[in-house]
């Protein structure tokens, strides 16, 4: 499995009653904290780099703390900030202060950096102060949005002077402006009214209307999003983008409401059936007021939908129903091309994966094998039955062949590659995984590997196809369950850099050797001419680059090139089809890291700016 990092989990908690209630029925106050600790435990899948948490306490006395917020660094960032968080409490109790942390709105987040920024001030969630209550806010989110500077450049038209230029920051200083706005428009109408101090504080606060927020900042914005905040007067919301590229789902009932990133995250943190958790529909926000109801608003207009297909095959959770579903038929729909490449001897093949997230593939891969198998058996009985040789014997040797099925690859989360250089870094890597011996007969049998995707190849060529080979098979299959990666993410996900991609050098590799290296400058060209174009009239120009060539034509030169010097064993790649991809996830149509079909302007735009950065020697992502 090669590392692809992943933008951000969100968590949020909205307690509906009194923080009494929760302490009759659950015997302790801290319930809300303790669900979110929970879920953002469930959703350590999707950020190791930091995390971080925030609380809003409602009705606190002027002169005491109502919004918190603790963050950390480091895989174990979660245990560190809950840690804290409950010294912090225990501090307090035996002080009888006011304890920090216990309210009724919570925050939570887990970060992967796709910006290659790192250090607390870029942990989520970001906060902005203020003495008015309802002009305070916190942040946080899963996004990556493409059009930075437009939303630079808007949010200096109304006279602010932005402190740094990433969205993070921008979307505060754009989210806080219309705050602002908000509290100003309620400010005016309870003046007027003759309403000053506390009591006009208290009605802006009660009547603060945030989706009008999300409507003045939310159409200028390009992108994948799930963007959540606290208010400091206790709203609480939560907005995806329109064509639904990131994830998010919610449940409501008369004590909670509850956002997540996944679905089976909030099932088993509050014991819920799949039905019980719904789906944030593209384009909506779940907003909930001060007084504790809630609405789902549509912000935008619901796009096509372009939901990420990377999400279902990599990323979430494979313990949701659905999910599961779909890896094991990702894995189904790959038996043709993979007997093809061991040349239908299933007698001398051995079906494994890498371990961990392509396991589910591995599943439906080998249950697809022994469909055909019995359908193989059926014919190979019928044949028999119609010569009149089926004997007992036979028949015995026929029902006797199986799937061969093992345990082969094992990952050695114990060795530390980070600690060498060079070289030696190399041999250590080479040793991440193991392998389980006697299971291969030597030079006789194929292996067949899958595993979720292929896209840098470093593992492969470093580590997998060197250790598989100590088995001495005939052959190697490496199976991705995903196609060929050929184009940058710009909506969260840490692949951005066209050079990184194997399926991208292949193919430059190729055209060097067929003597088109004029395609190439050519793609330049074209990108080049229109940077300074308004992103909605950009093409995909990098398309190009592989419309020379079959997916086939790719895959066997990929296989040369992640084929470790001195390796003993034919290898071979195999893909999944895109065509397949959608049979298989259905729902979740959004394919542009293997189609160059990007769903907003944006990403032409960014696509084409890697492809000059390739060409010009830049490394910088965007």
């Amino acid at each position: 499995m090669e590392l692809i990092k992943h933008e951000c989990g969100i968590a949020m908690i909205r307690l509906l009653r009194p923080l009494s209630f929760y302490k009759e029925k659950y015997g302790t106050e801290l319930y809300g904290l303790n669900k979110l600790y929970l879920l953002m435990e469930k959703e350590h899948n999707r950020g190791q780099e930091a995390a971080g948490i925030g609380c809003v306490k409602m009705d606190v006395e002027p002169g005491n703390e109502y919004i918190f917020r603790e963050r950390a660094e480091g895989s174990g960032a979660i245990q560190e900030i809950f840690s804290n968080v409950h010294r912090a409490i225990d501090e307090a109790r035996k002080h009888n202060d006011p304890e920090p942390f216990v309210g009724e709105v919570y925050m939570g987040h887990l970060r992967y950096s796709t910006t290659g920024r790192s250090g607390l001030s870029y942990v989520h969630p970001f906060m902005r102060r203020n003495n008015w209550s309802a002009r305070n806010m916190l942040l946080c989110g899963n996004f990556n949005m493409t059009n930075v500077d437009e939303i630079f450049e808007q949010i200096k038209a109304t006279g602010q002077h932005p402190r740094l230029y990433a969205d993070t920051f921008l979307l505060l200083e754009q989210l806080g402006h219309a705050l602002d706005r908000e509290n100003e428009r309620l400010f005016h109408i309870h003046h007027a009214k003759g309403e000053t101090g506390m009591t006009l504080a208290t009605s802006i606060a009660r009547e603060l209307n945030t989706a009008n927020m999300l409507r003045r900042c939310a159409p200028t914005w390009d992108g994948g999003y799930v963007i959540c905040s606290v208010i400091g007067n206790g709203d609480m919301l939560a907005m995806r983008d329109p064509h639904g590229i990131r994830p998010a789902f919610y449940y409501a009932d008369d004590e909670v409401v509850v956002v997540a990133s996944e679905r089976p995250v909030i099932q088993t943190a509050f014991d819920l059936h799949t039905a019980d958790v719904k789906e944030l529909e593209p384009g909506s926000a779940i907003i909930v007021d001060r007084d504790g109801t809630w609405r789902i608003e549509q912000i935008l207009s619901k796009e096509t939908n372009q939901k990420c297909s990377f999400e279902r095959i990599y990323f979430s959770r494979g313990s949701d129903a659905d999910i599961y579903k779909e890896r094991k038929e990702l894995g189904n729909l790959l038996v043709p091309q993979v007997y093809d490449a061991v040349e239908g001897d299933l007698e001398h093949t051995v079906f494994s994966f890498i371990p961990n997230t392509a396991e589910v593939a591995f599943y439906g891969m080998v249950q697809g094998f022994e469909q055909l198998l019995i359908g193989q058996k059926i014919s190979e009985i019928q044949a028999l039955k119609t010569a009149g040789e089926l004997t007992d014997e036979q028949l015995e040797a026929v029902l006797k062949r199986r799937i061969r099925r093992e345990k082969i690859a094992i990952k050695d989360i114990k060795l530390r590659t980070f600690i060498a250089q060079g070289e030696s870094r190399n041999d250590l890597a080479s040793h991440v995984y193991d392998v389980t011996y006697g299971c291969v007969e030597n030079d006789k049998d194929n292996l067949v590997v899958i595993d979720d995707s292929i896209v840098r190849g470093t593992t492969l060529r470093e580590s997998i196809i060197r250790i598989l080979d100590r088995l001495h098979p005939k052959k190697i299959v490496i199976v991705s369950s995903a196609p060929q990666v050929r184009y940058p993410d710009c909506y969260g996900i840490d692949m951005s850099r066209m050079g990184e991609f194997i399926v991208f050098r292949a193919v430059i590799e190729l055209l060097k050797e067929r003597g088109m290296e004029s395609l190439i400058d050519e793609v330049y060209r074209l990108c080049k001419a229109q940077e300074n174009k308004p992103k909605e009239e950009m093409v995909n120009y990098v398309k190009m680059i592989y419309e020379p060539f079959t997916d086939e034509e790719i895959s066997a030169k990929i296989a040369e090139m992640l084929t470790p010097e001195g390796t003993r064993a034919e290898v071979r790649i195999v893909y999944q089809t895109i065509e397949d991809l959608h049979k298989a996830i259905p729902n979740h149509p959004g394919d542009w890291y293997f189609s160059g079909n990007y769903p907003t302007p944006g990403g032409n735009r960014l696509v084409n700016h890697a492809f000059i950065n390739y060409y010009e020697g830049r490394s910088e992502a965007r």
